[in-house]
């Protein structure tokens, strides 16, 4: 079960996501569903259609469960299955 301190080692693809903090402040404010996630990148879907954003260069926030995160995406910079401790 998905909770505010284990977000990070959790599976992020079907969550929603926004950009409340960036490198690039065009991108501030963006939200959307997680649709796909590699080691460096997040694509959400956007109401303007899919859009990859860099995981490293920003802080997110998840909504889940009616609850809402707000983690450094630095911390988020490995595959998901890394980050959840699988094996590949």
């Amino acid at each position: 079960m998905i909770t505010k301190e284990n977000i990070a080692s959790h599976e992020l693809i079907g969550l929603e996501a926004q950009i409340v903090e960036s490198t690039n402040k065009q991108i501030i404010g963006l939200a959307g569903k997680v649709v796909d996630e590699t080691k460096s990148m997040f694509t959400l879907r956007t109401q303007k259609g899919n859009k990859k954003f860099p995981k490293a260069e920003s802080h997110w926030n998840f909504s889940f469960n009616n609850d809402q995160v707000k983690i450094d995406g630095a911390r988020l910079t490995k595959r998901p299955y890394e980050r959840m401790g699988v094996k590949a």
